[in-house]
């Protein structure tokens, strides 16, 4: 069983943006069936609005870390940097879990500063990221350093980490997620757009779009359709895409 079995938001009022989200704006009620969910959709359906009001109801910044990386600066709404923070409803089985991490790809070069600025009074935080700055690996060796390092137990929130990664380390990373997802000891909530992190065997999808949010599978999403067509034909889309 997930340690986060729910996730629970009422209709928004108002005129703020997030009531203008369709996945959002009318409520909702996600169960998480999976310790691996996957949020799908185009760029604004609201996935990663959802992802930081999540994360920040477990106690995260949301520029990056844990409950222990004290980075929220800009407080908006009521103590929340998310707007949409104090309306959620996180339902646990069996109980409430604090350990984990919430990172977007973003934000990562902000937050290997932070390390690098702890580091200097304490190196050896950096055993955690494996021996060395964040800085001085390539982006994708620095992600991977630290899904390799700091990834244990606990619910961990990203949102669109294959950002930083080729396809090769997409596949390093799907074989973290599994190791610890087989141990019982993480659960992994994941905004994305790759086709190949969501093939993910036994994943929870959700769809976000102009209908809302719905439980959908691998073969049905655009990612999969679309890259799959492609890749089949490219010239049938360079034609129209290219003027000779």
């Amino acid at each position: 069983m997930p340690f986060l079995s729910q996730i629970s938001l009422p209709p928004l009022r108002g005129g703020g943006y997030t009531a203008q989200i369709p996945a959002l704006g009318d409520g909702l009620q996600l169960r998480l069936k999976s310790n691996v969910t996957f949020f799908v959709g185009e760029n604004g359906s609201g996935k990663s609005t959802l992802l930081e009001g999540i994360a920040e109801r477990c106690g995260f910044s949301l520029n990056g870390g844990n409950r222990n990386h004290n980075l929220n600066t800009g407080y908006r709404f009521e103590g929340f940097e998310s707007t949409l923070t104090e309306f959620l409803e996180l339902s646990w089985t069996p109980r409430r879990i604090n350990d984990g991490f919430f990172m977007r790809a973003e934000n990562f070069f902000n937050f290997a500063s932070y390390i690098d600025e702890l580091a200097l009074e304490d190196s050896r935080i950096l055993e955690a990221y494996g021996g060395r700055s964040l800085h001085e690996q390539s982006h994708g060796e620095s992600f991977l350093s630290l899904f390799n390092n700091q990834f244990e137990s606990g619910i961990y929130i990203l949102d669109e980490p294959e950002a930083a990664l080729s396809p090769a380390r997409i596949l390093a990373f799907i074989s973290v997620i599994n190791q610890l997802e087989q141990s019982g000891r993480a659960q992994f909530i994941i905004a994305t757009h790759s086709p190949i992190l969501i093939c993910y065997p036994g994943a929870n999808l959700y769809q976000f779009d102009e209908d809302g949010i719905s439980e959908t599978t691998y073969e049905d999403t655009e990612h999969f359709t679309l890259t799959k067509s492609f890749l089949d034909n490219p010239q049938l889309y360079l034609r129209h895409l290219i003027n000779p």
